[in-house]
């Protein structure tokens, strides 16, 4: 490989999705893609080894949350910059994704002219966002004027309980979301808790319904 290319690692558990990204990648002369990790400890490893200039992660992964890995290069590699690069809505994730450490957001659903732009602004230091998501970022700095749009109740909730939002909705059960996060079920119910309290919601399966009919707006 050549040593004057920018070394990318794809973390990804999507197979052929890996696969078109390294050709869109490989296809730049300035860029080649150096590894490819599905979970979060491959990730670790290869980015130890392998010492990427950028990685391009899913906010998704193979039992992992994509987030949780942005929170912990972010620690553990202070100098390595993160693009989040994922199907979920940029309006609910872009944030988190930037409050985890990542240096972009961008959506699958972007022309892959578009990938190559996002992925050079942010080995150049830049942050690298939607239109959308900028303006919509800006005005929560500068102070939403009177009648903008409302706060989403989904905008308060934690990236755990968001999380468990997101397993609840996919029909898994508490002991189910409790092996997947590797958390306790109590540690899982009380999340459940806080999820019914600040959705304002009743019941157990009145939390159950409105993640899955959260879970199909996602899709």
């Amino acid at each position: 490989m050549s040593t004057h290319k920018a070394r990318i690692l794809l973390v990804d558990d999507h197979p052929v999705l890996r696969l078109g990204v390294s050709e869109v990648i490989n296809s730049d002369g300035t860029l080649e893609v150096c590894g490819e990790a599905t979970n979060l400890a491959d990730a670790y490893q290869m980015v130890s080894r392998l010492k990427p200039n950028l990685v391009i992660a899913d906010i998704s992964l193979d039992g992992n949350s994509g987030i949780e890995l942005m929170k912990e290069l972010s620690y553990r590699w202070q100098d390595l910059p993160v693009l989040a690069y994922s199907m979920h809505d940029e309006q609910i994730y872009a944030e988190r994704a930037l409050r985890a450490g990542a240096r972009g957001y961008l959506m699958k659903q972007n022309p892959p002219e578009v990938l190559l732009e996002a992925i050079h602004a942010v080995l150049e230091g830049r942050i690298y966002l939607s239109k959308a998501v900028s303006d919509r970022l800006l005005g929560k700095f500068v102070g939403n004027k009177p009648g903008g749009a409302a706060e989403s109740p989904i905008d308060r909730l934690s990236d755990r309980e968001l999380e468990v939002l997101q397993l609840l909705g996919k029909g898994m059960t508490t002991a189910q979301i409790a092996e997947s996060l590797c958390l306790s079920t109590k540690t899982v119910e009380t999340y459940r808790e806080h999820l019914k309290q600040k959705l304002h919601l009743q019941s157990g399966p009145e939390l159950v319904r409105y993640a899955v009919e959260w879970s199909l707006t996602q899709a």
